[in-house]
């Protein structure tokens, strides 16, 4: 079973997600210059918004390459911890698999000399693991409750072995965390090793879309100019720079393998229905950080679509692929919430509506709808709780 989401979000000036060059990002659908907002902001947006923290509180998880770090300085109480310490917990997490890389500054002189950033970063980063662990944020606890336990006898071989085998246990046990069981782990080892042995992947329940705009884009930029306070009797500016934004109402998709969410929760059905409502909320509250404080583009969806199905997804990007143009009266995002429902009954009539349990549709325009029209709900909260109760009742026992 699944749940779909598909969200029509328009945002004032802004530039909520930009690429290399400082622009917003963009990319080429339909033959023309879009805005987008990559998936991977999205995702991040969803997971640390305040909706998602506050169904989902006590389930929280941690991406971070500083775990021999943290592990260290919780067992010492010392930040940083003494470099005896570190240095015996990153050898066991060396041998269980989960290797520390070599101190970078040797390793750049070849590709730089030792004035290269990266050998000039070595020392901050030279306990970091090789990868971004995503996990139970409880797991880090705990892995300093195994230290803690057997620090006396680790070198003694079937002791640290022991503590390895209970370290690679909590590793598992850390992806039955919301986030993780969502949005997946990917872990590379070597499987000649303990950690390697293990089964840490965890195959993500959820994907999440880039959100593109609805319309054709042109960028712009603003140039700016800040006054020295001090200044007296001259001219001038004390800076100037240039800001690069874009305004768009971008299509959102996104959906949620209901059966894969409760695998990953261990077959916690009651937690896998608070992360799907935890989802769908943060998905609803996300809007990206990028230069907020400077354009504040604090613009909520204007409308917000569930649907729960056995299978068959669909993304209604299509219904963009003509790109929509502004109305007699201006605006973009009534005829882009027209088009989504037209694209929604071309689909339905060429494929059929079976195994479509629910369709719910909340919308700020009050658009004229043909298709989707009976769908409506009043709230945003009735439309979670339909989700929620539809979910519930569907899981297979």
């Amino acid at each position: 079973m699944y749940l779909e989401l598909h969200l029509l979000q328009n945002f004032a000036p802004s530039n909520l997600n930009r690429d290399d060059t400082g622009s917003p990002k963009e990319c080429v659908f339909g033959g023309v210059s879009r805005a987008r907002i990559s998936s991977q902001c999205l995702k991040r947006s969803i997971r640390q918004s305040a909706e998602f923290r506050r169904v989902l509180a006590g389930h929280e998880a941690v991406r971070t390459r500083r775990l021999i770090v943290e592990v260290a300085e919780r067992l010492s109480g010392k930040r940083p911890a003494p470099e005896s310490v570190t240095k015996v917990i990153a050898e066991v997490y060396k041998e269980a698999g989960l290797e520390r890389p070599e101190q970078r500054g040797a390793a750049s002189k070849g590709q730089g000399g030792a004035d290269s950033a990266e050998a000039q970063a070595a020392p901050e980063e030279k306990d970091n693991t090789k990868l971004l662990l995503f996990m139970d944020a409880r797991g880090i606890d705990e892995a300093v409750a195994v230290f803690r336990a057997r620090w006396e006898a680790l070198g003694d071989k079937a002791q640290r072995e022991a503590a390895i085998v209970e370290l690679g246990n909590s590793l598992v046990g850390s992806a039955r965390v919301p986030d993780v069981a969502l949005f997946g782990r990917m872990i590379e080892m070597d499987n000649k090793t303990p950690f390697g042995r293990l089964q840490l992947g965890v195959e993500g329940a959820t994907q999440v879309a880039h959100a593109i705009s609805t319309h054709q884009v042109t960028g712009d930029e603003d140039f700016y100019t800040a006054v020295d306070d001090l200044l007296h009797g001259e001219t001038g500016a004390g800076m100037m720079g240039t800001v690069f934004y874009n305004s768009a109402c971008y299509y959102r998709y996104a959906n949620v393998d209901h059966d894969q969410l409760t695998k990953n929760l261990g077959g916690d059905r009651e937690l896998a229905a608070r992360t799907a409502e935890a989802f769908v909320r943060g998905a609803i509250k996300a809007i990206p950080t990028g230069k907020q404080t400077s354009m504040a583009a604090q613009n909520p969806p204007s409308l917000v679509m569930a649907v729960v199905r056995d299978d068959g997804l669909w993304s209604l990007a299509n219904a963009f692929e003509r790109p929509v143009r502004p109305t007699e009266a201006g605006g973009v995002v009534e005829p882009s919430i027209v088009a989504l429902d037209g694209q929604w009954g071309k689909l339905s009539g060429m494929y059929g509506v079976g195994g479509i349990r629910g369709v719910w549709l909340v919308e700020a325009e009050d658009a004229r709808l043909e298709q989707l029209g009976g769908n409506r709900v009043a709230s945003v909260d009735e439309l979670i709780a339909r989700v929620r109760d539809t979910l519930r009742v569907g899981v297979v026992a």
